[in-house]
C-alpha cells in the first residue's frame, strides 16, 4: 500500500464545540460569511457523534488504532481497478471486475455507518467513461439498478439516504426512474449520505455551478459584487450533503491522479493512494487509509499552534 502525506494541513480535529471552530474561520470580509463553513459543521458533527454515543446508538467501536475525535467526516473514493482485476485473473470481460467492485462497495459503505462516517461519495461511473466499449457500459448501468434494487431494504434498514451526482442526461430511463425513486424513499435517512457520481465530471460541475450564477446576476436574483467561494459552492452538486467537501479522498490501483473527480471540493482534502484494485480493497485497507488520515494535521493553510 502507498500513502502520500501531501504538506496540506487543514482543520484541527480537537475542536469540539462550533463556537470554538468559530475562531478559526477565515471570513469574507465584505459580508463577513464563513469561507470554509464546513468548520463548523465538522464541530457539530463531533457533538452529533458523541450524543449517539452516550444514547446507546448505532455507533460501534472502532477498530484499534482509531480514535472517534479525528475520523473523517466525508469520504471520497475513485473505485479503480476492475478490469485489471478480472484480467488479471483471466477473466475475458470487464464485467466480473465490475461485479467484485460492486461487493467491496457494499463492504465500505457497511464500515462506513459501523464507524460514523456521515458522507460517502463514490465515482461510480466517470462522464470521460461513456467512450469505453459499449457492452461494458451497457453492463454497468444494468449493474447500477440491479444493486439499487436489491439494496433498498437495506438502506432504509440501515438508515442510508441516497444521492447522486452527474449529467443524468445520458442514463437508460430505467435507471433514471429507479434512481428517482430510491432518492425519495431514501431522503429522510440520516445515519449515512452515500453519494454516487454517474455519469459525473468534475469540470462539468465548476461550468453548470457558473452557468447557474451567471442566470442569476442576469435575472437580478444575485449581484455581481455578491459572487464569492461560498455563493459557488451552493451551486455544486454535493450541495446535496451536509458535508460537501470530502476530508480524505482514497484512490486504488495505484494509480495518481484524480481523474476530473470533484475538483472544487477537493481543494484541501487528504489523498491516500492504495495499490490494491478496487475489488481487493477490504476493512484492513481502509483502516489503512483512515490511520494515515488521522496521523496528518489540518489547518486551512494556517500556521501549526
Amino acid at each position: 500500500m502507498q500513502s502520500l502525506n501531501f504538506p496540506i494541513p487543514i482543520y484541527n480535529n480537537n475542536i469540539t464545540t462550533p463556537q470554538k471552530a468559530n475562531h478559526f474561520l477565515f471570513r469574507n470580509r465584505r459580508d463577513q460569511t464563513p469561507r470554509f463553513p464546513t468548520l463548523l459543521l465538522a464541530a457539530e458533527h463531533d457533538l452529533a457523534l458523541k450524543d449517539e454515543e452516550n444514547k446507546g446508538g448505532a455507533v460501534v467501536p472502532l477498530p484499534e488504532g482509531l480514535r472517534r475525535e479525528v475520523m473523517p467526516r466525508h469520504v471520497a473514493v475513485i473505485m479503480d481497478g476492475n478490469a485489471r482485476w478480472a484480467r488479471q485473473r483471466g477473466f475475458s470481460a470487464a464485467s466480473a471486475g465490475h461485479e467484485a467492485g460492486g461487493r467491496s462497495l457494499r463492504e465500505l459503505v457497511e464500515s462506513c455507518c459501523e464507524w460514523g462516517i456521515r458522507v460517502l461519495t463514490v465515482f461510480a461511473f466517470p462522464y470521460d467513461n461513456w467512450t469505453r466499449p459499449k457492452l461494458e457500459v451497457v453492463f454497468l448501468m444494468s449493474l447500477f439498478e440491479r444493486m439499487l434494487q436489491s439494496e433498498l431494504d437495506n438502506f432504509m434498514r440501515k438508515g442510508i439516504r441516497v444521492s447522486t451526482i452527474g449529467d443524468s442526461s445520458r442514463l437508460p430511463e430505467s435507471l433514471k426512474k429507479l434512481v428517482g425513486d430510491v432518492e425519495e424513499k431514501t431522503r429522510d435517512n440520516c445515519r449515512l449520505h452515500l453519494i454516487l457520481a454517474i455519469s459525473y465530471s468534475g469540470k462539468y460541475d465548476v461550468t453548470q455551478a457558473c452557468k447557474s450564477i451567471a442566470h442569476k446576476v442576469k435575472d437580478g436574483i444575485v449581484q455581481l459584487e455578491d459572487i464569492d467561494e461560498s455563493l459557488l459552492e451552493q451551486e455544486l452538486e454535493t450541495n446535496c450533503s451536509q458535508y460537501p467537501c470530502p476530508d480524505l479522498l482514497i484512490r486504488t490501483s495505484g494509480e495518481l491522479r484524480i481523474s476530473n473527480f470533484l475538483l472544487w471540493q477537493l481543494a484541501y482534502t487528504e489523498l491516500f493512494f492504495a495499490e490494491a484494485l478496487w475489488p481487493d480493497f477490504g476493512k484492513a485497507e481502509f483502516i489503512e487509509a483512515l490511520t494515515s488520515y488521522q496521523q496528518r494535521q489540518r489547518r486551512y493553510g494556517g500556521r501549526h499552534s
